[in-house]
């Protein structure tokens, strides 16, 4: 823990780089759009205040306080909630194997955008360009054509991580994020300037009050919140690990969320104004054009831009740019929740020495996805970490801290050195609202896949990469817990000093 944040704008950046992610950009929209439009936000700006920001704060405040990973926090306020934090470094794990091939991907589109290469027929390229097989448990051999990219993502990733929190991360953020904004800004601007634009932002914005009374679409803004604010799986944990003791989390806690949010509607309006005029170009309705994931990502927005009167190799390389920007300030964000839960465990003085443990078997993992099954294993194994493992992880840890420890101490250590404080509401928010929310995902989630299963996928497949992977994150979450760490390691007396007077400014 002797790395830290230069400063407490280098902490913002690279929280707000770990928030946003693909998701803002590709996930965002489509799920607004198809949760009532404009009625969407009211949900989803209410479970902001009352699960995002709080979720934010109650991080933000053990990872300073405790000083430590997910593991290593929760189990110094209370030995047995270890667990569940190797729960969130394994969730993280697989998380991280498959997000670099996301991320391969937007950088060989960056390219393919100059000319489209893509074609008149951007699906079929996508799934030729990914040679893609008819199962995950068909591979069809490693794809060559992915072997570089895939090679320069890694090692780009591996030069951020080995420079460390400051040197690395940070100064990682504070180049990206402000390329992100403009290769973003580029993009709305071309897309509200495009006849058709105008249908594009009714479609997300236009307010379908009835909406409201389906409780699915408040289920969706909850989850949404999840996907969006890189919360419940160690990563603001980890991050806030390596703050002075006197930073205000909740202030960072609001800059974060509001960041983040914003920039999603902001990069909302440029996806759909373009999707409105690929819509009206074709003479269909929006929503039959519309999707979301990776087929709005890498086979409607293609169409998309080919469809552009002008400047469509500007708009496909700010569009693929952004998301590329966006995927390594998240991969990175990831990778140090399990680099920070081993270097605690096991009090591994080298940072470099950790990263090289962490990246040598996500490395050989991830080989996998570059395979013409890793479209499929990708789409099995997101779904069930994030719909199933993540909202378990959220759920878990909301009702560990607010009803199994003392919210109240984490409040007071939260108010400690802010500029303003937070109330009771924030701990009723997750006492009872957060809970709740987060009790009917998880039952809702896990019920579908486990009844209904996940798309048009062998129950082979998914019992393979989906149920199969989350019994590796239990086991090992089982396996890391039991691991003898050094000796202390789970006790308030193991906390690392911190000058009293340091300060992030």
């Amino acid at each position: 823990m002797n790395d830290k944040w230069n400063s407490k704008l280098g902490f913002l950046m690279a929280a707000i780089g770990s928030a946003v992610g693909l998701g803002n950009l590709w996930r965002f929209p489509y799920v607004a759009a198809s949760n009532g439009g404009g009625a969407f936000l009211l949900p989803y700006f209410f479970a902001i205040i009352t699960a995002g920001i709080p979720i934010l704060i109650m991080e933000y405040a053990i990872g300073k306080t405790y000083r430590g990973g997910a593991p290593a926090a929760l189990a110094r306020i209370n030995q047995k909630f270890e667990w569940l934090g190797w729960v969130q470094v394994m969730v993280s794990f697989m998380i991280l194997i498959y997000y670099f091939a996301i991320v391969v991907w937007t950088l060989c589109y960056v390219f393919f955008s100059i000319k489209q290469t893509w074609g008149a027929d951007p699906t079929s390229f996508f799934v030729s360009f990914l040679g893609t097989t008819d199962s995950a448990h068909h591979f069809g051999g490693i794809k060559t054509n992915l072997i570089l990219p895939f090679l320069i993502v890694w090692g780009l990733a591996a030069v951020i991580m080995y420079a460390g929190i400051s040197k690395g991360i940070e100064r990682a953020c504070r180049i990206g994020l402000p390329i992100l904004l403009i290769l973003t800004f580029v993009l709305v601007i071309r897309g509200i300037t495009l006849p058709g634009a105008t249908e594009g932002l009714q479609y997300m914005f236009k307010p379908r009050w009835s909406s409201l009374h389906d409780p699915h679409v408040w289920v969706a803004a909850y989850g949404q919140i999840f996907y969006s604010l890189s919360i419940a799986f160690g990563i603001m944990v980890s991050y806030a690990s390596y703050l002075p003791k006197k930073t205000d989390v909740v202030n960072s806690a609001f800059i974060t969320a509001c960041a983040n949010h914003g920039f999603e509607i902001f990069a909302g309006i440029g996806v759909f104004s373009i999707i409105g005029f690929m819509a009206s170009q074709q003479g269909v309705p929006i929503e039959q054009v519309a999707g979301q994931g990776v087929g709005l990502a890498f086979m409607t927005f293609p169409t998309a831009i080919s469809t552009l009167p002008a400047m469509n190799g500007l708009v496909g390389v700010c569009f693929f740019g952004a998301l590329f920007v966006a995927g390594i300030t998240s991969l990175i964000s990831i990778s140090q929740v399990i680099i920070t839960g081993i270097e605690g465990k096991f009090k591994i003085s080298s940072h470099k020495r950790a990263v090289t443990l962490v990246f040598v078997p996500s490395f050989l993992l991830s080989i996998l996805f570059i395979t013409g099954a890793g479209l499929n294993i990708l789409d099995i194994l997101d779904a069930h970490i994030n719909n199933v493992g993540l909202t378990v992880c959220g759920f878990v840890e909301v009702l560990m801290i607010s009803w199994l420890s003392n919210p109240e101490k984490i409040r007071t250590l939260a108010n400690e050195y802010s500029n303003f404080s937070v109330g009771k509401w924030w701990t009723y928010s997750l006492k009872i609202i957060t809970v709740i929310m987060l009790g009917v995902m998880t039952f809702l989630n896990t019920y579908q896949y486990i009844t209904k299963g996940y798309g048009s996928y062998s129950r082979l497949d998914q019992a393979i990469f989906g149920w199969g992977a989350l019994l590796i994150v239990a086991v090992f979450a089982v396996i890391f817990t039991r691991a003898k760490g050094f000796p202390g390691y789970n006790s308030i007396d193991s906390i690392p000093v911190v000058d009293d007077d340091e300060e992030v400014a």
